[in-house]
């Protein structure tokens, strides 16, 4: 499905329009990572499906540097078996440098969605058609201050973060459409309210959110897979 790898294309000038006054590095790995992301839509989220997962954006651990959603290194390279040139931000903060996938520290929500879809499917082709998995907002936003802590999009100026949810929001729009899910599924409540805010837009789907896996979640830290296996058994998705 050409389609989708042209949307994302248009996607990213878009939001290489947008003006981001917050005194912070911006990362978009669709960018830098294109190859890495290009070839992830091509092999998992370029044909219709039966569930659409919709996480909020990149970690820093995770798909900030290989471009891949909730692209936890070892899980990119091992089971979802993609290894494409990274490139890199034109500027870095100086304690979040993109080194792609010769990262060494894992990233624990990566790691426990994709473990999670490893467990289940044992094989990343086994998903085609079945389970897709995408974010809301690709970038990363890096305060500048001396620990290059991440910044959520809910924390930019209000009149620009809500030019970036209308591109967000279009993007998302339109890849529904493509993939024709029957579930549209947000990890944590910030995605989940996102998929409500274009339910107007998006046709008959079941709309349901599971619980994010961050480590910053007390309830995720006990048995996260547990959990999310739980909810997507009830809502009749396993």
């Amino acid at each position: 499905m050409e389609e989708i790898i042209i949307r994302t294309q248009q996607f990213i000038a878009q939001l290489e329009c947008l003006n981001i006054s917050l005194d912070c590095y911006v990362y978009n790995p669709l960018e830098y990572a294109w190859a890495m992301h290009e070839t992830y839509l091509r092999r998992f989220a370029s044909q219709k499906t039966r569930t659409l997962l919709l996480g909020m954006n990149p970690g820093p651990f995770g798909m900030a540097q290989t471009g891949v959603p909730f692209g936890e290194v070892t899980a990119v390279r091992e089971f979802l078996g993609i290894e494409e040139e990274i490139g890199r931000p034109v500027i870095e903060h100086p304690k979040r440098p993109i080194t792609g996938l010769a990262t060494t520290r894992s990233e624990v929500s990566g790691k426990r969605l994709w473990g999670l879809m490893e467990e289940h499917y044992k094989e990343s082709g086994a998903m085609k058609g079945e389970m897709a998995i995408i974010n809301y907002c690709p970038l990363v936003f890096v305060d500048r201050g001396p620990t290059g802590k991440n910044i959520t999009p809910d924390k930019l100026v209000k009149v620009e973060r809500l030019a970036l949810e209308a591109v967000c929001d279009g993007y998302l729009v339109d890849v529904i459409a493509l993939l024709e899910p029957t579930y549209v599924i947000g990890v944590g409540k910030y995605a989940y309210q996102k998929l409500l805010n274009v339910a107007p837009r998006i046709g008959e789907v079941v709309i349901a959110d599971v619980l994010h896996p961050s480590p910053a979640s007390p309830l995720a830290n006990r048995g996260w897979a547990a959990q999310a296996e739980e909810k997507l058994t009830s809502l009749g998705i396993w």
